[in-house]
């Protein structure tokens, strides 16, 4: 931090109190808010004129090259011709036209190529990518192409049109207007009279495409459906002569008086088989009866028999009445009913003889008729037969007739065909109804080049813009401790600001001998801030580190010992990076040894110190091709060494990510300063090199963030820029 009021005296002392930068309990630096935005802007001006202006340098290039371009645009309906709707035998030819086919044919290659050959496109520039002249861009642009495909051969162009056909599609334009009819070609060009021309010419060449379209397919469907004539007329004709020639065969061989015998002889063998069943059935019966009875004559009461075996029944019954009568009166053993009884057995045995001689003779009846129903149904099966190849005859007949009859149906439609053809060759193929043809356009059409030109700025600022607000969300970098709000065990010991250039190679200026300024009242504020953090007293060592290499540590280890030497405290600088030490270039002290030999045992503490005119010992690194065997613990007599002759040790170490030796030196100094580059190092790195120290003695770390442009700071939106800014101003106020 800086502080607002004079610095008090260099070698007074501070009463123990416990630090609390007043800027910490401000807004914090994510807000955003317009002024977050203004401030953006204004830091990132250059950027975002750098970026304008080398997105609007190739746009302006482009724009001034435009040439104004002309439209011009036909508007007409495609429609079948009117003699088309009258012939209602053709439903096909009555539907409408499809738009879309006739927009494709209005497009189609032939069409454009007869369009350039005749308007003569191919030696227009316009048209023509050959006959343009590459300009640098095009040339970059084909370089880095052959760069990328090398490999690749172009294909061989067949004629010179092949280029300018792109360049007439793109500025060709053919759509329907709605759900309607009506078609626009439009065409645009830098030529008004070209402009006019072409839809114009692209109608006419369209309708005589069409034409001949039609035409060609008329004649090819003609030649087909000649072909297909003379095919159905040789089918027709062997589908007629097979229908003649199977009639005459089923002529000679029956007529409609045979089919009558037939049908007789059918119904008569009919008629007789049915007879013969009956019979037959009858017989079965009748016999079936009197073999399954016991008592013929109880048999033969329900069938019909001879008058001689009824006559017989009849007296047995008469018999077996009288022998009821005779019982009635008389007992068994009468001689009347003995002689009775013995009549009626007589009678009995004369009717089974009967019987069965009546049985015999049904018997043969059966058979007869067995005979001449096999003999019925055997002619009746013939007639059959021979009724079903006459009706196969006939049917096959028929089935000639029929396909005569539609072979010739299909040759009729043939011919039908063929005579349409002919009458739609007579036609058409499509009508056009010009409603407005094109005319030579008097302005050109679009936007001029200042309202490009002005769009093109516009959108260069906005790309510039939007990559200013990219690249600061994309910045992590530390600029302010309200970055660093939040992270435990750190305290902000003041921003230190960056020298100028020739301060920066003019090495003498940090030993004191005209060093002052800016610089000079930051070293104060820090040693403040050491004091404060120490109890009000400075520490007896002070351990000087950064996260990465590059971020200032030396260059302020040493401003804090000439800061330190300059109040009257006696300093001991020791280079701690015992990798990459460089301090004795500037304290040239022409030391053999350094810390690496007397961490090593090589060398005594005494070899090792350098004392400078400017009050400062110094312990340079020594030999950096030295690999320590043995820890860091003789860093503690130098450190011993130091408070007994009342120095104050500053080691300038390695920074912490980069080498071990850092955290075992935190270990044994008493404080330790961290380093942070203002725009550099990243609030990763910072809480990275925090958590390598967090095994170190102190309690609190202080953090300086140095090389701060105070302009630049200025211009952000933390609560400590303002006072950074306001501080220097009021230092240099009271100096002056």
């Amino acid at each position: 931090m800086t502080i607002s009021t004079p610095p008090p005296a260099r070698s007074g002392s501070f009463p123990s109190m416990r630090y609390e930068p007043q800027f910490q309990a401000g807004a914090k630096s994510d807000d955003f808010d317009l002024t977050s935005c203004l401030r953006l802007i204004r830091r990132r001006t250059p950027v975002i004129v750098a970026l304008t202006t080398l997105l609007l340098a190739p746009a302006i290039s482009v724009i001034w090259g435009l040439k104004p371009s002309y439209h011009a645009e036909s508007r007409l309906i495609i429609h079948r011709p009117l003699a088309t709707t009258l012939g209602a035998e053709d439903p096909v030819r009555n539907d409408p036209l499809d738009l879309t086919s006739e927009t494709e044919r209005l497009l189609s290659r032939s069409a454009a190529e007869r369009v350039i050959r005749e308007l003569r496109l191919e030696e227009r520039p316009e048209f023509n990518p050959t006959l343009r002249k590459t300009s640098l861009v095009g040339k970059a642009r084909e370089t880095f192409r052959d760069l990328f495909d090398n490999e690749g051969t172009s294909l061989p162009i067949r004629n010179n049109l092949e280029p300018v056909i792109p360049a007439y599609y793109k500025a060709l334009r053919v759509w329907r207007d709605g759900q309607g009819g009506v078609i626009e070609i439009g065409f645009d060009s830098s030529d008004p009279e070209l402009a006019a021309a072409v839809p114009n010419r692209l109608l006419s060449i369209y309708l005589e495409e069409r034409k001949v379209s039609i035409r060609g397919r008329l004649d090819a469907a003609e030649g087909w459906i000649q072909q297909r004539i003379a095919e159905q007329q040789v089918r027709a004709k062997a589908a007629r002569d097979a229908a003649d020639s199977y009639q005459k065969t089923m002529s000679a061989t029956s007529n409609d008086d045979t089919q009558g015998d037939q049908i007789k002889s059918l119904m008569e063998l009919s008629d007789r088989q049915i007879k013969i069943e009956q019979s037959r059935a009858e017989l079965t019966a009748t016999i079936s009866t009197l073999e399954a009875a016991d008592d013929a004559s109880l048999a033969l009461q329900n069938i019909s028999i001879p008058d001689s075996i009824g006559a017989m029944v009849r007296d047995l019954r008469a018999q077996q009445q009288d022998l009821d009568h005779l019982l009635e009166t008389y007992g068994n053993n009468a001689e009347a009913v003995v002689d009775l009884r013995a009549k009626i057995l007589k009678s009995r045995t004369d009717l089974g003889l009967a019987v069965d001689r009546y049985l015999q003779s049904m018997r043969a009846k059966l058979t007869a008729l067995d005979r001449e129903g096999g003999a019925v149904r055997s002619a009746l099966a013939a007639a059959y037969e021979q009724r079903s190849r006459s009706a196969l005859a006939q049917t096959e007949l028929a089935r000639l007739q029929r396909s005569a009859e539609r072979e010739q149906t299909a040759l009729d439609e043939l011919e039908a065909q063929r005579r349409t053809l002919a009458g739609q060759a007579m036609l058409p193929g499509a009508e056009v109804e010009v409603l407005s043809p094109a005319a030579v356009p008097l302005a050109p059409q679009g936007r001029g080049r200042l309202f490009y030109l002005i769009g093109a700025l516009l959108g260069s600022i906005s790309i510039a813009v939007t990559a200013a607000f990219v690249v600061e969300m994309l910045d992590k970098t530390v600029r302010s401790f309200d970055q660093l709000t939040g992270m435990a065990r750190i305290l902000p010991a003041g921003f230190i600001p960056r020298l100028r250039r020739t301060d920066r190679k003019n090495q003498s200026i940090l030993l004191g001998h005209v060093q002052g300024g800016m610089f000079e009242e930051a070293m104060r504020t820090i040693v403040i801030s050491l004091k404060q953090s120490n109890g009000g007293k400075l520490p007896s060592s002070i351990l000087v580190t950064s996260a990465h290499s590059g971020e200032g540590k030396s260059l302020v280890a040493r401003s804090l010992a000439i800061e330190l030497a300059a109040s009257g405290s006696s300093v001991l600088l020791v280079d701690g990076d015992l990798q990459r030490g460089n301090l004795d270039s500037i304290f040239k002290s022409g030391l053999k040894h350094g810390l690496n030999e007397f961490l090593r045992g090589q060398a005594g503490i005494q070899e090792v110190i350098h004392h400078h005119p400017s009050g400062i010992d110094f312990i340079p690194a020594g030999a950096l091709s030295l690999r320590r065997r043995a820890g860091l613990a003789a860093v503690a007599d130098i450190i011993e060494m130091a408070r007994a002759r009342g120095q104050i040790v500053i080691f300038d170490s390695a920074p912490v990510l980069a080498s071990t030796d850092t955290r075992h030196l935190a270990a044994f100094a008493e404080q330790t300063l961290v380093i942070v580059k203002w725009g550099k190092t990243s609030r990763r790195a910072v809480e990275l090199g925090l958590q390598h120290l967090k095994n170190s003695r102190n309690s609190e770390i202080p953090i300086a963030i140095n090389n701060v442009n105070p302009k630049k700071h200025a211009q952000y939106n933390f609560t400590d820029s303002e006072l950074f800014s306001k501080s220097l101003m009021k230092y240099y106020v009271l100096k002056t």
